[in-house]
């Protein structure tokens, strides 16, 4: 059985689904996931990826559908008695799963760890007490873990494998009416309807004041399938920008960007893996904020920053996140080609950090191995 409860964790557990089955094809899955997982033969549950949420207050409001959700996967898994239990990132709920597993003796194998190197160090007891098999994507945390006492594999980043571009920028631009002469900026707000409603607004500002200084500028929204246009619509009412909604060919698009300003998150290793420099925007609840801040103990939230081990691209964080600054930001990368090329350089390095191809295939060795080991819970 497998849970995933995000957009990129539903993408990543159907590659290794794939995987696994492309291995030993007599392997069944089940669990809660979404479309992509459901494509890749998991019989799913539940979709947990259209609760995708960000924040306390707005897990809070959902709290009684994930409460049904995660006693419904305990009842499953009872009648089910599977061989194994994946867990995909998500630890706010995975790791409460752990605990249940380990106590009906379940194997419980988590891909993707939680962020524990950023905030919550004194969780680490935990998954070691819960979690019988760590995959890892970054190699320091395959060293944070070691450190601890702990034994983990490293896989690499299964995003190496998904980056796939099939069609060139001049193709991209010309499929969706743009021009191929301009400079074009990729605006790529997030994947939750919260993300957009607080991010696209001050994304769209610093897009119009750019247009307005230079009409040279163009602009794509990469949209994440899981979204309504309609959504998108309703702000590009308010601005007068030469801009496109694309929706699907997410590479393809990011690949036609000269230089990008996007959600914190995944999205940023993505832009990353294509080399594309970038201004890493964020804003959230005030509370979540103020208790965020509180508890994470590294000094940037940007991935490709935190995977960098410094800050290499720039953060406009909560009150930072305004049209002004992230205008100020960019600017500041592409008016200045020195900065322009130091970004590159420092972006093929992160480039180099997330491992080669083939993520998905060695995480799905190392769960058949550890399958096929004696269990000893």
């Amino acid at each position: 059985m497998i849970v995933a409860g995000e957009i990129s964790g539903d993408s990543h557990g159907a590659a290794l689904v794939s995987a696994i089955k492309h291995l030993n094809p007599s392997i069944t899955f089940s669990g809660l996931g979404g479309a992509k997982m459901k494509n890749a033969s998991v019989a799913i549950d539940e979709d947990l990826t259209r609760f995708a949420v960000v924040g306390f207050l707005e897990v809070l409001k959902h709290y009684g559908e994930f409460r049904r959700c995660f006693h419904t996967f305990l009842k499953n898994v009872k009648t089910r008695k599977p061989a194994a239990v994946i867990l995909i990132d998500y630890p706010g709920f995975n790791l409460r799963l752990a605990s249940k597993l380990r106590k009906m003796k379940v194997p419980v194998i988590y891909y993707i760890s939680p962020q524990v190197w950023a905030w919550k160090e004194n969780r680490v007891d935990f998954i070691k007490k819960n979690v019988d098999r760590m995959l890892v994507l970054f190699d320091f945390e395959k060293d944070f873990y070691a450190k601890r006492g702990m034994k983990v594999d490293f896989v690499g980043h299964p995003l190496a494998d998904e980056v796939q571009i099939t069609k060139d920028r001049d193709e991209t631009l010309t499929s969706i009416g743009l021009s191929t002469d301009k400079f074009t900026i990729g605006i790529l707000p997030g994947s939750r309807q919260k993300e957009i409603e607080s991010l696209l607004p001050p994304m769209l500002d610093a897009a119009q004041i750019l247009h307005n200084e230079d009409p040279r500028f163009q602009f794509i929204i990469l949209k994440a399938t899981n979204l309504s246009p309609d959504l998108f619509e309703n702000f590009l009412t308010k601005k007068s920008l030469p801009i496109r909604i694309l929706n699907g060919s997410f590479h393809n698009g990011l690949n036609a960007c000269d230089i990008c300003m996007v959600a914190s998150g995944t999205a940023t290793l993505e832009t990353a893996l294509l080399l594309k420099p970038m201004v890493v925007v964020y804003k959230t609840s005030w509370l979540t904020y103020v208790l965020a801040k509180a508890l994470i103990k590294i000094p940037y939230i940007g991935l490709v920053n935190v995977v960098a081990g410094k800050k290499i691209v720039p953060e406009c964080i909560q009150e930072d996140a305004t049209g002004i600054a992230i205008a100020a930001a960019l600017k500041n990368i592409y008016h200045h080609p020195s900065e322009f090329d130091r970004v590159r350089a420092d972006l093929e390095k992160v480039q180099d950090s997330l491992g080669k191809s083939g993520a998905s295939q060695r995480a799905a060795e190392s769960i058949l191995q550890f399958l096929k080991q004696p269990r000893k819970i």
